[in-house]
C-alpha cells in the first residue's frame, strides 16, 4: 500500500517569527561621529582638499614673511591671514559629508544601520565642528612655528600677543562657515550644486547690495561676510552681535532646517 503525502500548511507549520529588538542598543552617537569624521578625510577628494587647503595656508603664509611688512609679521596678523583660505575652502568638507549618502549611493546602508536619520545629521554637524577646532589648533601650532622661524630669519622680536576676543572670534568664525557649508549640502544633497550656491550665492548678495542704493542697511544685517568681520578683528558690540545672530539664522538656521526635513523625508533611490 502506499501512503499518501501531504504538504503541512501554514497553520500547522508556521514561519519563524523575526527577533526581537526590544531592548536592542542602537549605534552610539561616538560611533557615528567616529564615522562622519572619517568621511571627512578618508576619501580621496576630502583628502587632497585638506592638502591643497593646508598648502595654500602655507605659501601664503611664507609669502608674507618674504615680501610682508616686518611690522606686520606678528603672530596675531599670521594667524589671520593662514585663516583666510580656510574660511574659503573648509566649509567645501562640510558640504561633502552632508551629501555623501546622496551622491555616493550610500545612503541605504547608512540609514539602514541608524534608522534615526536625525542623529546622522547631528553627528554630521558635531564632526564639522570637530573638525574646525582641530584645524584651528593645527594651525595655531604651524603659524606659531612659523613665526619663530620667520623673526629669526629677519632678525625681529616674536610678538605672541593673540587677544582672546579675535582668537575667539577667529574659532567662531570657521565654524560658521563650516556649518554654513553643511546646511548647504543638506538643502541641495548634491555636491557640485551645493559647493557652487554656497560660493555663489552669499557673493551674489554682497554685489547686489553693494551695488543698489538703500541696500546698505539690509547688508548690515544679512551679509555674512560682513557680520564676521567684527568677528574676527575682536571688536564685537552689542548690535554686531545682533547682526550675526540675524546673518546666521538667514543664511545657517534656515537652510539647515529645510535640509534636515528633507534628508529625514527624502525617498532614498
Amino acid at each position: 500500500m502506499s501512503t499518501a503525502t501531504r504538504t503541512p500548511s501554514r497553520a500547522e507549520n508556521p514561519a519563524p517569527a523575526a527577533p526581537r529588538t526590544d531592548g536592542r542598543p542602537g549605534v552610539p552617537f561616538g560611533r557615528l561621529l567616529r564615522v562622519e569624521l572619517r568621511k571627512l578625510l578618508d576619501t580621496r577628494a576630502g583628502r587632497w582638499l585638506g592638502i591643497v587647503t593646508a598648502g595654500i595656508a602655507v605659501v601664503a603664509v611664507v609669502a608674507f614673511l618674504v615680501w610682508g611688512e616686518a611690522a606686520d609679521a606678528t603672530y596675531a596678523g599670521l594667524l589671520g591671514i593662514a585663516t583666510l583660505p580656510l574660511v574659503m575652502l573648509l566649509p567645501i568638507l562640510g558640504i561633502m559629508t552632508a551629501t555623501a549618502e546622496w551622491s555616493q549611493r550610500t545612503g541605504l546602508v547608512t540609514f539602514a544601520l541608524e534608522p534615526h536619520r536625525g542623529r546622522v545629521v547631528l553627528a554630521k554637524l558635531v564632526a564639522a565642528v570637530v573638525l574646525g577646532l582641530g584645524v584651528v589648533a593645527a594651525a595655531a601650532l604651524a603659524v606659531a612655528l612659523a613665526h619663530l622661524v620667520g623673526s629669526g630669519a629677519r632678525d625681529l622680536p616674536t610678538a605672541w600677543e593673540v587677544p582672546a576676543a579675535t582668537a575667539l572670534g577667529l574659532v567662531l568664525a570657521l565654524t560658521i562657515y563650516l556649518v554654513q557649508g553643511v546646511a548647504f549640502g543638506l538643502v541641495f544633497l548634491n555636491t557640485p550644486v551645493a559647493i557652487v550656491a554656497s560660493l555663489l550665492l552669499p557673493t551674489v548678495f554682497s554685489i547686489v547690495t553693494s551695488l543698489v542704493d538703500g541696500f546698505e542697511k539690509v547688508a548690515a544685517w544679512l551679509d555674512l561676510s560682513l557680520v564676521t568681520e567684527p568677528l574676527t578683528e575682536g571688536t564685537m558690540a552689542g548690535q554686531d552681535w545682533a547682526h550675526l545672530a540675524t546673518a546666521a539664522l538667514v543664511w545657517i538656521g534656515v537652510p539647515l532646517g529645510v535640509g534636515t526635513w528633507r534628508v529625514l523625508t527624502k525617498e532614498i533611490a
